[in-house]
């Protein structure tokens, strides 16, 4: 397995809890554990692209922008997560800022997958792919 795989396989389960999440209704319990599996698997993510992926890049001229890009797009992601955290699961603005939340993490895989992949696959020889993946894996399986 490469980097890219690993990530686009992560990818797929953000999009499968984003999908639930903005389904669920009211202050339930389906909605708090949603929410609460969302965060955690964005959270590490996160952290582990930054580190496996993104630092490799930053060092070359470039990828150092899309990078950077990205990077400040988690940022924008746990804003909003720090809304939803802020208000109340029954409040009728709550599922508002979700299905903000899901057009803003599928608009950052979108342009990873299609941009930031192609220029990483440029600059990261075929090792760097393959153990990456490898560090990447393990740092999510460890904080899973």
């Amino acid at each position: 397995m490469n980097i890219f795989e690993a990530l686009r396989k992560d990818h797929d389960k953000q999009r499968k809890l984003l999908k639930e999440l903005v389904e669920t209704s009211g202050d339930t319990k389906k909605r708090t554990q949603v929410f609460k599996d969302l965060k955690k698997e964005l959270s590490i993510h996160a952290d582990a692209e930054e580190r496996y992926f993104y630092v490799p890049l930053i060092d070359s001229d470039k990828t150092q922008e899309k990078a950077r890009h990205s990077i400040a797009e988690h940022h924008e992601i746990d804003e909003f997560i720090e809304k939803l955290e802020e208000t109340d699961h029954s409040a009728s603005n709550w599922l508002k800022i979700a299905k903000d939340l899901k057009e803003r993490v599928e608009h950052h895989l979108e342009e990873e997958e299609h941009e930031v992949f192609q220029m990483a696959g440029k600059v990261l020889s075929d090792n760097q792919k393959g153990s990456l993946a490898e560090e990447y894996i393990s740092y999510i399986e460890k904080e899973r």
